[in-house]
């Protein structure tokens, strides 16, 4: 728990943002928590008062805060270990599981052949299928891709976005994921 960060959400329930224990102390000494949620709790330590007490601020894991609630059309940045988080460190075309070094980023319709450089049409692949599959299709190239490439949501991106989640923070995330089994794998 040392590297867990707090999940931050405006006052309707949307993660907005992973903050800082100092960030959230922040926030909840200025009046702006508006509600919390979450099993685990994280203590920061502040001063001594003249009876030698120190103070000691208990810290949800999720909060939400005060604000407007303004939120457009979402779409994740599309980095490499995001997708590569996305497709579980497993190359689409083998099956193998392989570690980030060894993995990339493969455009299934090339970009040399107007693809695009989005969710929808990258998928993490080991050096040696992107190697094979080249400038092709995977058609072309008769290689067939283990799962369909997808868009996450907000939602999903949080949980691609922060490698230490509590298992509170995972239920409240895994709620609101897809339901159509885009995360299962043939």
């Amino acid at each position: 728990m040392r590297h867990a960060k707090i999940l931050r959400l405006n006052k309707a329930g949307t993660p907005i943002d992973w903050i800082t224990r100092e960030e959230a102390a922040t926030l909840i000494v200025k009046g702006q928590v508006v509600w919390a949620l979450g099993e685990h709790t994280f203590e920061i330590r502040g001063g001594y008062n003249r009876l030698g007490q120190q103070s000691v601020l208990m810290l949800p894991s999720i909060l939400a805060s005060d604000g407007s609630v303004k939120l457009s059309d979402f779409v994740p940045p599309l980095v490499n270990s995001y997708l590569f988080r996305r497709d579980q460190y497993l190359c689409m075309y083998c099956g193998g599981e392989f570690n980030a070094d060894n993995l990339s980023r493969d455009h299934i319709r090339p970009m040399s052949r107007r693809g695009t450089d989005s969710w929808t049409n990258v998928v993490t692949a080991c050096k040696r299928c992107n190697h094979r599959k080249a400038n092709r299709t995977p058609e072309e190239a008769g290689m067939q891709l283990i799962a369909v490439p997808f868009v996450p949501n907000r939602y999903e991106f949080f949980y691609l976005a922060n490698k230490n989640i509590l298992a509170d923070q995972m239920d409240f995330l895994k709620s609101q994921f897809s339901e159509n089994g885009r995360w299962s794998y043939q």
